[in-house]
């Protein structure tokens, strides 16, 4: 399993993955049809997100199927940015989608 944090066009939110990079093509695709198609996305060591998490981390990975799934962890943007502190951040990974072709 994987988390990463995302900074979006309406905010930052915390997922929970069994994809092992966030620039997967089929997870991609997902976070598309949620409307997130830009991002900046950190990856968080997986310890880290179940400490700060405890319980509610728990109660998502229940959910979360052992094949090519995606769960959002946290969408508050204003707790998820008072879990983690930057310096325990992976390093950006920038994505959007390909310029319109006019």
């Amino acid at each position: 399993m994987h988390v990463f944090f995302l900074f979006t066009g309406s905010g930052p939110l915390v997922i929970l993955t069994t994809y092992a990079s966030v620039e997967d093509h089929q997870l991609l695709r997902k976070l598309a049809v949620k409307g997130i198609d830009k991002f900046l996305a950190y990856e968080i060591p997986l310890s880290v997100a179940k400490e700060r998490y405890a319980k509610h981390f728990d109660m998502v990975c229940q959910d979360l199927s052992q094949t090519d799934d995606l769960r959002i962890l946290d969408y508050n943007g204003q707790r998820a940015m008072h879990r983690f502190h930057f310096y325990e951040m992976g390093k950006p990974i920038m994505h959007e989608p390909d310029l319109l072709r006019l």
